[in-house]
């Protein structure tokens, strides 16, 4: 059929990413997508201005570490860039399997499967396992990357409220007893800083047969022994089937793994379609990680000092009256419960030299529009104290 002569706007999609409100108003107060023009370690150059990183992923500091850095130079001389290809067919070199096998050790699994990104490898996670007519309980809180999961799965998902081991076993005693059930929580909640009740909740799927799948990217190399995360905090690593999570947080390069016994890795491997078709990750980024992971067990000052900054943190919020969401980790927040508060706070970090990043609902529940921020153990006590002063700063704004 012909198009009308009088159609206004024959691509509608066009339109719609022309006129979308969302876009407009980000663009009109530019608070994400900022461009650092130069970074040494926890200090960043914005427009000209040398900043303190408060809002950084890299919790135990390693990103600028000698031995990291030089890692990646040398695979870079050895192997090239890239492999060019995915795992399953061109791609894969006797580095993935190297770091692979040193992961699986690391957190007491029998095998282990690295990817191009984090978010592939928590998806995945998901996707690869749960299929329709299946079960998913799933904490009301956890990361878009499990959700993408959950809804490609095509299971059936029942959600319970965050962090409660209560309503978990009232919405899991109203599925039926014979469903194939699945778990997906995380270790440390990113926005909220909380870490997941383990105990409880890990006892609860075991009564009912669930298979556990805990997104650990906010707790490995911050929880445990030399970091090795929420499930080893709690001694519960037989509790969780399937451990994933980010390589571009404690182990300072980019990528992500999923961990778990030799059958689940090689039924991902199987039939997985972000694992099967994703390109491998680089050579550069392999050596990094495996650098970081060499670090988190040769040289413990990192971890130390990375709660030894979170803890001086936390008391400085706390003296200002800021509520942080009983955040238990270096993920902490700064509620401020609306995006009219939350936007000159962030503002007025900005503005002394803080760069942090504003979290409004919906990516948070109403009435929880936060700042987020992270600390490192590369804060220095200079720069905490430039924080603090900035923070009070920000109250007085409010």
């Amino acid at each position: 059929m012909a198009l009308s002569f009088f159609t206004k706007n024959k691509k509608a999609l066009l339109a719609r990413c022309r006129d979308d409100y969302a876009t407009k108003m980000r663009l009109k107060y530019a608070p994400y997508y900022h461009a650092m023009e130069a970074q040494r370690g926890t200090t960043v150059r914005l427009d000209g201005r040398d900043m303190v990183m408060l809002s950084s992923n890299d919790y135990l500091g390693l990103s600028f570490h000698p031995k990291v850095i030089e890692a990646g130079r040398a695979a870079l001389l050895k192997w090239g860039t890239s492999t060019t290809g995915a795992r399953i067919s061109n791609g894969s070199r006797a580095f993935h399997v190297e770091l692979e096998e040193k992961i699986a050790a690391f957190v007491g699994r029998e095998a282990c499967h690295i990817s191009a990104a984090g978010y592939i490898s928590c998806l995945s996670s998901v996707a690869s396992f749960a299929q329709k007519g299946d079960v998913i309980l799933a904490d009301k809180n956890i990361h878009s990357c499990l959700w993408d999961g959950i809804r490609l799965s095509m299971a059936t998902v029942e959600r319970f409220s965050h962090n409660s081991p209560d309503d978990l076993r009232d919405v899991i005693a109203a599925t039926s007893p014979d469903a194939t059930k699945m778990l997906v929580i995380e270790g440390v909640y990113s926005m909220e800083g909380h870490i997941a009740r383990l105990p409880e909740i890990t006892e609860i799927a075991e009564e009912h047969g669930c298979f556990t799948v805990l997104d650990d990217a906010h707790g490995f190399g911050v929880l445990g022994r030399q970091g090795r995360g929420t499930a080893d905090h709690f001694g519960l690593n037989d509790k969780v089937d399937v451990l994933c999570g980010s390589m571009s947080k404690s182990l300072a390069s980019t990528g992500g793994f999923v961990a778990a016994s030799r059958e689940v890795i090689e039924y991902l491997r199987t039939n997985s379609k972000q694992t099967v078709f994703s390109a491998a990750i680089s050579p550069s980024q392999v050596a990094c990680a495996q650098a970081s992971l060499e670090l988190m067990q040769s040289e413990p000052q990192h971890l130390e000092k990375l709660w030894a900054n979170t803890k001086k943190y936390r008391a400085m919020l706390k003296s200002l009256g800021l509520d942080t969401w009983e955040s238990e980790t270096p993920a902490v927040p700064i509620v401020l419960g609306s995006k009219e508060r939350v936007y000159p706070f962030w503002k007025a970090l900005l503005e002394k030299g803080v760069f942090t990043v504003m979290s409004i609902a919906p990516a948070v529940p109403a009435g929880k529009d936060l700042i987020r921020t992270a600390i490192s153990a590369m804060h220095t006590d200079e720069q905490l104290e430039k924080i603090a002063a900035a923070m009070a700063y920000a109250v007085k704004k409010l």
